[in-house]
């Protein structure tokens, strides 16, 4: 599977993971060393992350229902919350540095390829 920016036509991960659950929600990236590049977590349905106690940064996509990127955030460090953001439907976490080096902001639109 592949997350693309449609908008920007770049490649953000090629190796998603799903979280769908509670549980594995709430865990996400915990207990990791950190994400390479070209991984991804979608946390689903989901208004807002935190980082307590996961030891590296991350950048950080809402996305709505549509798959329009509401907000974007970098470089989030650890022990730290989101804001809530009332539209998103769901949440991308990447590798520090994947936002810059795709380009990806609010307003585009992402694709979930099979």
């Amino acid at each position: 599977m592949q997350l693309v920016n449609l908008t920007s036509g770049t490649v953000l991960a090629e190796k998603l993971m799903v979280a769908r659950d509670f549980k594995n929600r709430l865990t996400g990236l915990i207990g990791r060393t950190g994400l390479n590049q070209g991984e991804a977590l979608i946390l689903l349905p989901c208004k807002s992350i935190h980082t307590f106690f996961m030891t590296f940064p991350i950048d950080v996509i809402f996305l709505s229902r549509e798959s329009v990127v509401l907000r974007v955030m970098e470089n989030l460090k650890p022990f730290r919350f989101s804001p809530v953001v009332p539209r998103s439907f769901a949440v991308v976490e990447l590798p520090e540095g994947s936002l810059s080096a795709t380009g990806t902001r609010a307003g585009h639109i992402l694709q979930v390829n099979l």
